[in-house]
């Protein structure tokens, strides 16, 4: 008999992050202080919720430092591995930073589940990182109720070449380099068994060449679009870059299905949850809820949502001079 790692688990991928108003109300009284004597310069940190944390060291180098790690998002081990990955490495590319090195996180239901699998898991993970030139060096497991997988990674960066999410200015076009629908479809495959080759394919494609797609063309706020979704994770661009933020609904790409999968009902909590959150900045126009939801869908391993128009993908919206109380506008 098959086994459908999605059934272990209460929810899948970065649907499964803890709703972003709740995550910024733990970690707002960790901000500030004096910083630690050390060999380092920490230049992007907690303050505005960046995707890695980045160190300015010696000769010229930043260390961008980040962890990711969740629950099956699909039900192939090997598939759930290179997504993880995948996944985890995307925010050293959101930074405009290059992986060097990471390490396994590794959650396992050693009495439900055949440690067969688990292997398998660290197969694909191994494999999506060895893609991006980055070394795999151990790491840590533990007995989890649940399974859950991912990797710390640290990469290296130009520092005077970072791209963080507090650099955006008005008149800046943004571009984003995956379609949306990742969440509505891993929630349809969660429920019916369906596989969707063409989720697993954007999940897994590395966000390499659009990170150096955007450093190239000059871009030096970006951010990836993961469990927040567009809509989240554009509200925290904007409010940390002091603009409105306006997006063209009908510029935006989907892949194939998603909006049969919202259609037929197939929306995450967490998606929902996201919307809530941005709700009360959010001027929607005439844009109908289910589009809204679509905005907000939970995406596992998304693209990048880059300030500035990065050559062979779409430009989705545009940066504004900043509305009173309004930090995402869409338009139809």
């Amino acid at each position: 008999m098959k086994i459908r790692l999605t059934q272990y688990a209460h929810g899948g991928g970065c649907a499964c992050k803890i709703p972003p108003g709740e995550l910024e109300a733990v970690v707002s009284g960790l901000v500030g202080g004096a910083p630690p004597e050390g060999p380092g310069e920490l230049i992007v940190g907690l303050d505005d919720g960046d995707d890695a944390a980045v160190v300015r060291i010696a000769n010229g180098t930043a260390v961008v430092a980040t962890a990711d790690f969740f629950t099956p998002v699909v039900d192939d081990a090997y598939a759930w591995g290179r997504i993880a990955a995948a996944n985890a490495l995307s925010d050293v590319y959101a930074m405009g930073g290059t992986p060097v090195v990471a390490v396994n996180l590794l959650g396992w239901p050693r009495e439900k589940l055949p440690m067969e699998l688990a292997a398998e898991v660290l197969r694909g993970g191994l494999d999506v990182a060895r893609e991006a030139g980055c070394h795999v060096a151990g790491g840590h497991s533990v007995d989890d109720p649940e399974p859950k997988y991912g990797m710390a990674v640290t990469g290296v960066a130009d520092p005077d070449r970072i791209m963080r999410n507090d650099a955006g200015r008005p008149g800046v076009p943004l571009t984003l380099t995956k379609p949306l629908g990742i969440g509505v479809l891993n929630s349809r495959h969660k429920s019916t068994g369906e596989v969707f080759p063409q989720a697993v394919e954007a999940m897994t494609r590395l966000n390499r060449e659009a990170s150096a797609k955007a450093l190239a063309a000059g871009a030096v706020c970006a951010t990836d679009v993961t469990g927040f979704g567009l809509l989240g994770h554009l509200h925290k661009l904007a409010r940390a870059s002091g603009v409105t933020a306006r997006v063209d609904a009908a510029a935006v790409p989907y892949l194939d299905g998603a909006r049969e999968a919202l259609k037929d009902g197939y929306v995450s909590g967490g998606t929902r949850r996201n919307l809530d959150w941005v709700r009360p900045h959010l001027d929607p126009a005439a844009v109908a809820e289910d589009e809204l939801l679509l905005l907000a869908d939970a995406q596992t391993s998304g693209g990048l949502l880059v300030a500035g128009e990065v050559p062979g993908y779409p430009v989705i919206g545009e940066l504004l001079p900043a509305r009173d109380g309004v930090t995402v506008e869409v338009r139809p």
